[in-house]
């Protein structure tokens, strides 16, 4: 890969040519400098930054290697901003983007003024990794404190005017706005881009829009060119977002409402996954891959990490009116797309209206408490001692339980997880739930168990399903 000339307009060639190392001992880190020299003034940019990483790894400290480096860094972020989209789109580059360039170029840049803070070559390097990230105000910060060290360096009064000069121009040009086109549109949803990403292909689709529709296929929705991105390290087209942001205000606005709709659902408004019955206080593992579940994933992690969990009703094929809000402890995103979640059930509701939304069911809820007796009444006494009585039990009936599955490592396993989410006695309703989920019931029984809002009778069938797993001589 070889980098064209610099468009940064640093002043002096000498400020842009990487520095001779200069080491009294012959070895492989002075030879590895000397490599990466001679691929930088050669142009093959990606040979010089491989040499100046593997002399990092030995020191990593040294101020040569990385001004080298972040100068190698700042050359390619340069070269792949100034491509053209028609050799983008027929001589793509995967796994090159210049913004996560022009980052290590500023990491570098950053350790470097550190290290040598009476460089001038220090901040001019600084300076132009913040401008290649368009944080202009940035880098004029920087250029200000590199003159403060040499007030008289003819580099960085040249590099202050290019820059006041190319930001006056950029005001000049968000004057004149350019009128709203599909060009700004993505051609999936439509829509003005939000957090536009461009494929290596060179088209640019909204980020949510691109991954919903990598759900179904890992090729380009326009070329079919097969992509090879993940949701987790894929960075948005900055340039873009602040070209589409600077010039449609008040559209970008919208589309940040709407996509926040998305994301942050109302206090009692839920995404549904239909699957089984959760009780509060209940952990359970998923396997997300269904493209409609994945979507509904991504959009629960850039929120508040809750969803519903209901079961199916067979006889109206309807969601089940209770269910359980559940939170998302544990999320593994797989490279295909699938998702391990580990979820904790937390609270009741009973659905008041469902409809579909993307493929996947958005519910209004109400949230579901048990009715509790009055403070000090004497109902409330007598709920406080059978529950310490039931947690009593619930103890030695787990001690039974680990001696009965004592050959049996994942129901161990389970008891042990069980025994160590123990909620107090002291909250009645939940340690309700606890008790029993103790011994795993039928999924029509577990739906009973949240219809019922009287927390004596839960630990009464908590206690009942004990006995019976017990005296029928199975720990289930």
């Amino acid at each position: 890969m070889s980098a064209d000339a610099s468009s940064s307009g640093l002043p002096s060639d000498d400020f842009y040519d990487v520095e001779d190392f200069v080491w009294d001992n012959e070895g492989e880190l002075l030879d590895l400098v000397k490599n990466g020299n001679r691929a930088f003034r050669e142009n093959r940019m990606e040979e010089a930054i491989k040499c100046y990483s593997k002399a990092s790894n030995i020191q990593p400290s040294n101020p040569v290697i990385l001004s080298n480096r972040c100068n190698a860094y700042v050359r390619m972020s340069e070269f792949l901003k100034q491509r053209t989209p028609t050799d983008s789109e027929y001589r793509p580059l995967n796994g090159l983007d210049p913004t996560i360039h022009a980052e290590l170029a500023l990491k570098d840049a950053t350790r470097l003024v550190d290290l040598r803070s009476n460089s001038v070559k220090s901040y001019i390097l600084k300076a132009n990794a913040l401008i290649l990230l368009e944080k202009y105000d940035l880098a004029r910060e920087v250029i200000l404190s590199g003159l403060q060290v040499d007030p008289l360096s003819n580099a960085l009064q040249v590099s202050l005017q290019k820059l006041e000069k190319d930001a006056a121009s950029l005001t000049q040009g968000c004057r004149g706005k350019p009128e709203r086109s599909d060009d700004f549109d993505c051609t999936l949803c439509l829509k003005l881009l939000f957090e536009p990403v461009t494929t290596a292909c060179g088209h640019s689709f909204c980020r949510s829009c691109l991954f919903r529709a990598m759900d179904c296929s890992n090729k380009c929705p326009l070329c079919r060119t097969v992509l090879f991105i993940n949701p987790r390290t894929c960075s948005i087209s900055v340039t873009l977002n602040n070209i589409i942001q600077r010039n449609f205000p008040e559209d970008y606005a919208e589309r940040k409402s709407d996509h926040e709709s998305l994301t942050n659902f109302g206090y009692d408004l839920l995404p549904l996954f239909v699957m089984d019955v959760v009780l509060p206080c209940q952990k359970v593992l998923l396997n997300i891959f269904e493209p409609r579940y994945r979507l509904m994933v991504r959009r629960i992690m850039e929120g508040n990490r809750r969803m519903g969990m209901v079961i199916l009703d067979s006889t109206t094929g309807f969601p089940a009116e209770f269910g359980c809000e559940v939170e998302i402890t544990e999320c593994d995103p797989l490279p295909d797309g699938r998702f391990y979640l580990e979820v904790e059930g937390r609270r009741r509701f009973r659905i008041i209206n469902c409809w579909d939304q993307d493929g996947y069911r958005v519910a209004s809820v109400e949230w579901v408490q048990d009715i509790l007796p009055a403070d000090r009444s004497k109902e409330q006494v007598d709920l406080q001692e059978m529950a310490n009585n039931a947690a009593k039990y619930a103890q030695f009936w787990i001690r039974r339980a680990k001696q009965a599955a004592w050959q049996d490592r994942r129901r161990l396993a389970e008891l042990f997880h069980a025994e160590a989410r123990m909620p107090t006695a002291n909250d009645p309703e939940l340690f309700s739930f606890w008790l029993a989920g103790l011994s795993n019931r039928r999924p029509p029984e577990r739906l009973e168990l949240l219809f019922i809002r009287d927390t004596k009778e839960r630990i009464s069938r908590g206690l009942i399903y004990m006995r019976d797993a017990e005296q029928g001589c199975q720990v289930q």
